[in-house]
């Protein structure tokens, strides 16, 4: 049976090492390796890995471009990562011998790697620095001032709203972790259930599925992520005027 929570593979004193920090550690690894080899590699005439990089970042690029306009190159780098880490992480759980290969502990199967993203508590702590570090590109880009105008002031009705807005920001961390969670989690008890029945054939078209899933929810996440930097990165006097703009 899958279980809901992360299994501890072993401990250093009090600290749990899971699977699914195991399996963030090696994508960690695979990350910093590709960067390493690209990085001392880089050629005048890219060969074949440079070109395929080059063409993927110029793609996200636009993207990011279209989105944040002028504040590109400072949103840019928080995007790529959250999108490229997560999309590693989810498609790790789609491996051969991930989630299937490990010990049995009171006759339960612990595995030794398991997808990082199906634990709560990575996708929770993805939600967190993409929030924080939204309000601190925020406050490096606008000012303190202009961020502090957003939440608070002296007019009844702009305080209100700016309540509401506090308020959003929480559930964005709820939305962005439970979001991601949910659909990687499912997908994998899904696989499970399936490959349990019909080893052979059959779970191809849900492996399938969820190489789609696990795209779609990274490109989900990184993008809000990008939309949220634009719009907290843009003075608050600037937003009502083009409201009021647009409304005229």
């Amino acid at each position: 049976m899958f279980s809901f929570q992360s299994e501890a593979i072993f401990h250093l004193g009090a600290f749990r090492i899971t699977n699914t920090i195991i399996d963030t550690l090696l994508i960690d690894i695979i990350i910093f390796a590709a960067s390493f080899v690209l990085a001392k590699n880089i050629k005048l005439v890219p060969g074949l890995y440079q070109n395929i990089v080059e063409i993927i970042i110029q793609l996200f690029y636009e993207i990011a471009e279209s989105v944040s306009e002028k504040k590109v190159k400072k949103i840019f780098p928080y995007f790529m990562s959250f999108f490229i880490f997560i999309l590693l992480a989810n498609w790790s759980g789609l491996l051969p011998g991930v989630n299937s290969i490990g010990f049995f502990e009171k006759g339960k199967l612990v595995p030794i790697l398991r997808s990082s993203t199906s634990d709560l508590n990575t996708t929770l702590g993805l939600a967190l620095i993409s929030v924080a570090a939204t309000h601190i590109l925020s406050i490096k880009t606008i000012g303190i001032s202009n961020y502090l105008s957003r939440y608070f002031s002296l007019n009844p009705i702009n305080l209100f709203i700016g309540i509401l807005e506090i308020i959003s920001e929480i559930t964005k961390v709820v939305s962005l972790s439970f979001r991601l969670f949910g659909n990687i989690f499912a997908g994998e008890i899904v696989l499970l259930t399936v490959s349990s029945i019909f080893a052979v054939l059959l779970p191809l078209p849900f492996l399938l599925l969820e190489v789609v899933v696990g795209l779609v929810q990274a490109l989900v996440f990184s993008m809000l992520t990008m939309a949220f930097m634009a719009i907290l990165t843009t003075p608050h006097h600037d937003m009502l005027d083009n409201t009021r703009k647009a409304r005229h």
